[in-house]
């Protein structure tokens, strides 16, 4: 058997999505919420099966991944999270890259020569590389009224992905991308009004409506922080709602905490878009927490935490 690793998250969909695209094959699905990241882990790969692990840090599956190499298995792994020390073996093909500015689609998008290009433009938005992905569509001849389908569905995809637990979501991340899977360009997947896009974009809405309604709980120069609570919503919105603060205040890092159930918190940290770096190592400085350089974050905080949380950020960014 042969297994098919991603992210839960638009990057990791995308990424198979292109993948599959070009070379169908029936494997089985390995995925989850966009947190749930230790996926190789999961798999007791034999000799002669094959893992194409895509969009979660090879740092953190790093035991899974020696296993099953040790175990005569082949490897495939892209991604653009931290990596560690990257094994040496003639069965591991690894396209890892840590620059800010792409995504593990972009990096599938590099391997099959643009095949599916117009899925990794939406990967891209999905990514929150605005900037990024709004010269490749312009390069690709895409209207602007395109690229921002392509942003709003990219977005939406991306949205779906967070939450504590599956029943957060509004599809599983394997059953969107098996709806997905079935149309060649993300725009046919917004013409068709039986896709997951409507259902998704209003839902989105909602849960932007009441995430929009929470004044900043904490303000400098430097950080705004916003506490959500213990809700389903603000588990699906966090992500994307910061997202949405690092546009609209591209000098300052932003975190949205949400209340887990235990009573800590979940965190999502985003870089100023002005110097997207610093977020993976600052939330792998907390117990549960990791990321890349732009986004990044902790899946318990705890709230006596909270003050050395934003005192490592600002110290960070203030140096």
């Amino acid at each position: 058997m042969n297994y098919d690793i991603f992210n839960g998250d638009a990057d990791g969909i995308i990424a198979l999505l292109q993948l599959r695209l070009a070379s169908p094959q029936q494997n089985k699905l390995i995925t989850g919420v966009k947190r749930d990241i230790n996926l190789v882990g999961q798999v007791d790969a034999a000799a002669g099966e094959k893992l194409t692990v895509l969009d979660i840090s090879m740092e953190k599956n790093i035991d899974g991944v020696k296993r099953a190499l040790s175990n005569g298995a082949e490897v495939f792994y892209a991604d653009h999270h931290r990596s560690g020390e990257i094994p040496v073996h003639e069965n591991l093909q690894a396209m890892i890259d840590l620059d800010a500015n792409t995504c593990t689609a972009l990096i599938i998008d590099q391997l099959l020569e643009g095949q599916f290009h117009e899925w990794a433009i939406t990967a891209a938005y999905g990514d929150n590389l605005i900037t990024k992905a709004d010269q490749l569509a312009a390069d690709a001849g895409l209207t602007k009224a395109e690229a921002e389908q392509l942003k709003e569905l990219g977005t939406l995809i991306n949205y779906n992905g967070y939450g504590a637990k599956i029943d957060d979501l509004h599809f599983h991340p394997a059953n969107l991308y098996g709806s997905l899977l079935k149309y060649l360009s993300p725009l046919d997947v917004i013409a068709d009004k039986a896709s997951p896009f409507g259902q998704l974009q209003q839902a989105y809405q909602s849960d932007m409506e009441e995430a929009l309604a929470v004044p900043a709980n904490y303000r400098s120069e430097l950080l705004s922080v916003y506490l959500l609570p213990d809700a389903a919503w603000a588990r699906r919105i966090g992500g994307v709602y910061g997202n949405l603060l690092a546009n609209q205040g591209p000098d300052s890092a932003h975190a949205v905490l949400t209340e887990n159930a235990d009573g800590s918190y979940l965190v999502s940290l985003r870089a100023p878009l002005s110097n997207k770096q610093g977020a993976g190592d600052i939330c792998s400085q907390f117990i549960t927490g990791g990321g890349r350089a732009a986004a990044a974050g902790i899946n318990k905080l705890p709230k006596d935490k909270l003050s050395s949380f934003i005192d490592a950020v600002e110290g960070f960014y203030k140096a």
